[in-house]
């Protein structure tokens, strides 16, 4: 079986109760397979980047297989604005935030309630310079775990939605993500746009954030920040220390 969200945001949890750790978010339009079913709950595999966890069985719409396969093949158009609206039948109202999915707009079968978007839309790959422009849309947002919107984002969320917007795909957490394009020997041979990644005292990823011109970052820690970056990793003036250990910078792009 398979699926699509017709909310603006649900919860995707770790765990089938509405007391688990929240550990993304599934944004209108996202379609995905359903792994297993429960009276409440549902377990789900985002098509978008593989990514499981449970949502509860009332926020999402059924979609046939056929409808989950084409949808994975259409090129993926999503909401470019901090937040918009979809109109359907009686009135009905859906704001919807950044980054949220428009391509089954166009298909009928899926589309039931006739929803609407006349919305700023993006599609297709940009130039690498675009990447922090984007990021400046996310600027202050507060720091959520699990998050995906200017309302709330994680770090690896972040990275993730400001690259989807651009048209590149990354994977869902930082350790995951670190896992993916070419490695840089120096800060000095990266580029904005490059994503740099920090680890704890046992080695593990836990921190990615955006490589800026002239050793600046822009990352998401209590909230979307910019901070200093050197060879040791993020200095925060505020604080008047380092909050984060470099551990690589990996060029995705």
């Amino acid at each position: 079986m398979f699926g699509i969200c017709n909310l603006a945001i649900i919860p995707l949890r770790i765990e089938p109760s509405d007391r688990s750790e929240i550990v993304s978010q599934v944004l209108f339009g996202e379609h995905f397979e359903i792994l297993e079913q429960q009276k409440q709950w549902t377990k789900i595999k985002l098509q978008y980047d593989g990514y499981e966890g449970w949502i509860d069985s009332k926020q999402f719409q059924i979609i046939s297989e056929a409808d989950y396969q084409q949808l994975s093949s259409d090129s993926i158009i999503l909401n470019s604005d901090l937040i918009e609206y979809i109109t359907g039948l009686n009135n009905l109202l859906i704001p919807i935030p950044l980054g949220a999915s428009l391509s089954f707009l166009s298909h009928n079968e899926i589309n039931t309630q006739n929803y609407d978007f006349e919305g700023l839309k993006i599609s297709g790959q940009k130039p690498k310079s675009n990447l922090i422009n984007t990021a400046f849309m996310y600027l202050n947002a507060p720091y959520l775990w699990g998050g995906k919107t200017p309302f709330g984002i994680d770090c690896s969320g972040f990275t993730q939605m400001v690259y989807k917007l651009n048209g590149y795909r990354l994977l869902r957490d930082a350790s995951q993500q670190a896992n993916q394009g070419e490695a840089l020997s120096f800060i000095e041979e990266s580029e904005p746009g490059d994503l740099a990644f920090f680890d704890n005292e046992e080695g593990n990823i836990i921190h990615v954030g955006i490589i800026m011109d002239d050793n600046y970052i822009i990352h998401a820690s209590g909230k979307v920040r910019i901070d200093r970056l050197d060879h040791l990793g993020i200095y925060n003036a505020e604080v008047n220390k380092h909050t984060h250990k470099l551990r690589v910078i990996k060029k995705i792009i």
